[in-house]
């Protein structure tokens, strides 16, 4: 994506934080963790409230490093995501190491499709690096945030480097039309949203209780056949990621009913229980339970 003058002008603040190096970027998030978790408390009785549910045997004392560990984490993807209006290739190839390429080199030599099956997982903003790696047409499909100048702002880090975003309303037909021009494309989802009442969903038993999960990456996955990846994040060390690429399957309509969306939720929840802070535990995952437990006919017509 091409960055005009004007947009440089128009997100500035942001391009003045994003040009700092990354060790003074982390004493801004060192700062902003003490604001959000011991002053503002953003979304702490959400986050005490999805971690005890998912580890019941843990203590209060587990719990609250968990707790800590995860707000440390996320300050720090907020500001590891904003460096990726200046960052360089050079910085990214050090910063983010692929542990398995041959993997998807041997699908797309192949001229197979690639569905990346992803998650709040690790830092997942950095998957829009994947055209440094991978000479790939990408898209990724998202949510666009109600505030128009954020939104602006999220489209622009995201699609620096060649990834294409596309509005998940717009997502289905997209790779359908890509499929039947036979362009070979990699696609992004994310599938651990919370999903509402009136969506096409599935349950799958996720970290300690039953847990709804949307099924569009599913149909498209049985209607398209592309191959199927859930990307794994590894923290080495703080700023340094390792990113291996985990097979959901090669050929999902050989797979039975809800089967691709049951075995993301496995691989999904065994990658949070090796890393629970690299989750993001301030999304209120399971409203859709708490409102189920009030009026159980909800979970009838789902």
């Amino acid at each position: 994506m091409n960055i005009d003058y004007s947009s440089k002008i128009k997100f500035l603040p942001f391009y003045l934080l994003s040009i700092l190096p990354m060790p003074v970027l982390y004493l801004l998030s060192d700062a902003v963790f003490v604001l959000i978790y011991y002053i503002i408390g953003y979304r702490k009785k959400v986050v005490m409230k999805n971690i005890r549910g998912s580890f019941p045997t843990k203590n209060g004392e587990e719990i609250k490093r968990i707790s800590k560990d995860f707000y440390r984490h996320f300050c720090d993807t907020i500001f590891e995501s904003i460096k990726r209006l200046t960052i360089g290739t050079n910085a990214i190839r050090k910063r983010l190491r692929i542990k398995n390429p041959e993997l998807l080199e041997s699908f797309i030599n192949d001229r197979r499709n690639i569905l990346f099956y992803t998650a709040h997982q690790g830092n997942w903003e950095w998957l829009t690096f994947m055209p440094i790696f991978f000479p790939y047409p990408s898209n990724t499909f998202f949510s666009p945030l109600k505030n128009k100048y954020f939104n602006e702002l999220s489209q622009l880090m995201r699609e620096r480097f060649g990834i294409r975003c596309v509005p998940s309303s717009k997502g289905y037909r997209t790779i359908i039309e890509g499929t039947r021009a036979d362009t070979l494309t990699m696609n992004c989802i994310i599938g651990d949203q919370s999903p509402h009442a009136q969506s096409s969903l599935h349950w799958c038993h996720f970290l300690n209780r039953e847990t709804a999960f949307f099924t569009g990456a599913e149909k498209i996955a049985k209607k398209t056949n592309p191959v199927v990846l859930f990307p794994y994040f590894k923290k080495v060390k703080r700023g340094y990621y390792e990113l291996e690429f985990q097979l959901i399957h090669a050929n999902p309509q050989e797979l039975g009913p809800m089967e691709i969306v049951e075995r993301y939720a496995k691989q999904l929840e065994s990658a949070i229980l090796r890393s629970p802070n690299l989750w993001l535990w301030s999304h209120n995952r399971w409203k859709l339970n708490e409102k189920i437990e009030r009026d159980p006919n909800i979970k009838k017509s789902a």
